[in-house]
């Protein structure tokens, strides 16, 4: 089973999402230039949502290490075998375990690191944590200890199949180190763009000191700068294989009740969390103009972006994003029907004055957009 979703954002002046420079993202898309926010600008900014934070998520850090030392503390572990373990684990990620770091020797102050930024879920850093403190009792001494390699830590924790996070099971998991496995993602999110061209523009700004005439100082600002920003309509797609993210959560207690959860999270993450670019200097925080939304029992998904290969140009962005949106859907339905298998449709757009696609359902509310989307998981 496949669930796609489609949301129209229409915002005002934002940096939501900036590149090396400092410019809004952007691409070019069938010959104009659009506005643009990553998927991981996207997918961090629902993880990180007020609507995820009643799920029990993973951690992604690089700083195991430090995580295992505090927790061995914890368990009255001798200090002496900390600094040990850390710099053990700090090679954790690199394709190489047998590799030397020079610089191992001089981080007594600086913390300790793995190789690479990792996915762990709650359980992984028990199950490490376990391991070291087991080692540290069977060695008893600090030199036969320091003789243990990192790689039969690794083989132990391999072979033990850990049920994972709800974030782990959407957005999948890859490491260089086969200490943890590795999980494909069930959810599917495209790079959103803007249906309209890019304008950009640039804010020039200052900085008054409040004191200047306190100190008969007439000098002006005190800083001066300057930022870009651009005003855009943005399609967000996402492709959620609910039967990939059944087999990721296989070992969780009451599977199918976090999937009903998950799916409620992503959703209502999705409507109404906005990336955090630049938010305290133009606070650009909206809600969909539409958010469509379809059930498919076959694995084809299919985003809906070449609707707005010709972009919009009418006063009203979003209305007319809306028209295309339907029009492309119509099209689609039309030439392809039965082979794309769509069960179940809805459509939600409040306060836009347009007839929904053929074989949806009009929603008014969103509160029934998320009672039937918990209809359909409680069908699996």
């Amino acid at each position: 089973m496949l669930i796609d979703i489609h949301l129209l954002k229409n915002y005002p002046p934002t940096n939501l999402n900036r590149d090396e420079s400092g410019t809004p993202k952007s691409c070019f898309f069938n010959g104009s230039q659009r506005g643009r926010i990553s998927s991981q600008c996207l997918k961090h900014s629902w993880r990180s949502s007020d609507d995820f934070s009643n799920l029990k998520l993973g951690i992604r850090t690089r700083y195991l290490p430090e995580m295992i030392n505090d927790i061995l503390k914890e368990r009255g572990i001798d200090a002496s075998f900390l600094k040990e373990v850390k710099n053990k684990l700090s090679k954790l990620g690199q394709s190489d375990t047998k590799q030397v770091d020079k610089k191992d020797d001089d981080k007594d102050e600086q913390k300790f690191q793995t190789k690479q930024i990792m996915f762990f879920s709650q359980n992984d850093i028990e199950a490490v944590a376990d391991v070291v403190e087991n080692s540290i009792k069977q060695a008893e001494t600090i030199d036969k200890f320091k003789k243990i390699t990192l790689k039969e830590w690794q083989n132990i924790l391999k072979v033990n199949a850990l049920p994972i996070t709800v974030d782990i099971a959407l957005f999948g998991r890859m490491v260089t180190d086969d200490s943890f496995k590795d999980v494909e993602a069930s959810l599917q999110v495209a790079h959103a763009i803007s249906t309209n061209v890019v304008d950009f523009e640039s804010d020039f700004f200052s900085a008054v000191d409040d004191l200047n005439k306190d100190y008969n100082d007439d000098s002006g600002s005190a800083m001066i700068g300057d930022i870009d920003y651009n005003s855009c309509c943005y399609y967000i797609y996402a492709s959620l294989d609910v039967n990939q993210l059944m087999e990721n959560l296989q070992g969780n207690e009451d599977a199918k009740i976090i999937i009903e959860n998950a799916l409620e999270g992503l959703i209502r993450a999705m409507t109404f969390s906005n990336p955090s670019g630049k938010q305290n200097s133009f606070a650009g925080h909206v809600l969909p103009g539409l958010l469509c939304i379809e059930l498919k029992d076959k694995k084809i998904p299919i985003s809906y972006v070449n609707a707005f290969a010709k972009p919009v140009y009418k006063n009203d962005y979003m209305a007319e994003s809306v028209e295309k949106l339907k029009d492309e859907i119509n099209k689609v339905s039309d030439c392809y029907g039965d082979f794309i298998s769509v069960k179940d449709r809805i459509w939600f757009s409040p306060g836009i004055d347009s007839l929904n696609p053929k074989n949806s359902k009009h929603i008014k509310s969103f509160n029934e957009v998320l009672d039937i989307c918990k209809l359909w998981i409680k069908e699996v």
